[in-house]
């Protein structure tokens, strides 16, 4: 497989003209790779495209993965970014969402990464039933005395055929309480600005000059390459996205074929998706990009179907630029869809 990898990085590499500013191992659980491993597609990146001399390089791992010792090798590899799946500083919470690791080693993790890395990110999860406000505000205190430089955080949500799902349908576990996770969630936001945290999407909380490169990316609608089974892509014009089965994706590649879909978008496709990303970030969307990309008719359709949502102060003007107020953060892909265009 990380063989096949790097064949793809060099069958592709014409598909990326730009510079590239960030590598992202994510998916899964790329922390298992070993240290030659990841060193080895590091390096084939490098020989195949132009890289950034002050490129991120993100590794995603949980805390059971990463040893004192898997941190220490880590730490002497180009990776200069660790993504941890911290969750929950409480076992309770953690059994319920069936994670791997305990409260425990996710302390001990911390303690230790953070000695090693200084661009960390953590994971946490509010919205949970039963979880009260000052267990929430307790978890994220305790990301703030680690000293962790960028958290994300997302409501809890129910996936069809998962433990959460079935514990609820038969009642082992009370429903989700979205008025909780409002209430999560505007604390969320008032503790990490007290904390020097800038919220610069929804979900995402970052120290000054400690923002993702790498996510602002796709929320400011760059190009980006993905590689590997199940992994999307992105040109500007297309989209695709590479088969999720290991044994064709091995198949093809080994047949110098990328075995891989492709949706070339639409116009609409593309202003809807302008608009879901914008809403979401501290840059907002552009009312001068919308009327030079899409023409002023469909400007026009915009704030007619935004009226509504400026009327009751969930969505502001500021220099030309549409944002989500802070009433309407929390319903902000809601308010989003109001304004998409329909074909």
């Amino acid at each position: 497989m990380i063989n096949a990898i790097a064949r793809e990085l060099a069958l592709r590499k014409n598909e990326v003209n730009e510079v590239v500013e960030s590598i992202y191992f994510g998916g899964g659980t790329p922390s298992l790779l070993n240290i030659e491993d990841l060193y080895f597609l590091i390096d084939a990146i490098h020989k195949n495209y132009r890289v950034s001399d002050n490129i991120e390089i993100t590794l995603e791992a949980n805390p059971d993965d990463l040893s004192k010792t898997k941190i220490i090798e880590l730490s002497k590899t180009p990776i200069n970014r660790l993504s941890i799946g911290i969750q929950s500083f409480y076992d309770d919470d953690l059994k319920m969402m069936n994670r791997a690791h305990s409260s425990e080693e996710s302390g001990k993790c911390l303690s230790v990464a953070t000695n090693y890395f200084e661009n960390i990110t953590i994971d946490l999860i509010y919205g949970i039933t039963n979880m009260s406000t000052d267990k929430w505000k307790q978890n994220l205190h305790k990301t703030f005395d680690f000293g962790i430089s960028h958290i994300s955080s997302y409501a809890l949500t129910v996936e069809p055929k998962t433990a959460l799902y079935n514990f609820i349908k038969t009642g082992k576990y009370p429903p989700l309480d979205e008025n909780l996770a409002s209430q999560h969630f505007d604390i969320l936001v008032d503790e990490t600005s007290a904390h020097g945290y800038v919220q610069y999407e929804i979900s995402n909380f970052g120290k000054p000059d400690y923002y993702s490169k790498h996510n602002t990316s796709y929320w400011k609608g760059r190009a980006y390459l993905g590689v590997g089974p199940s992994s999307h892509s992105f040109n500007g014009k297309q989209r695709s996205w590479n088969v999720a089965n290991n044994s064709k994706y091995l198949k093809g590649i080994n047949a110098n074929e990328l075995s891989c879909e492709i949706e070339t978008l639409s116009q609409s496709d593309k202003f809807n998706e302008l608009i879901m990303t914008g809403l979401r970030t501290i840059w907002g969307v552009s009312l001068s990009r919308v009327e030079k990309e899409y023409g002023l008719e469909v400007k026009k359709e915009l704030l007619r179907n935004g009226k509504n949502h400026i009327a009751n102060d969930s969505l502001e003007i500021i220099n030309d630029v549409l944002f989500v107020t802070r009433k309407g953060k929390f319903l902000a892909d809601g308010i989003a869809s109001d304004l998409f265009l329909v074909t």
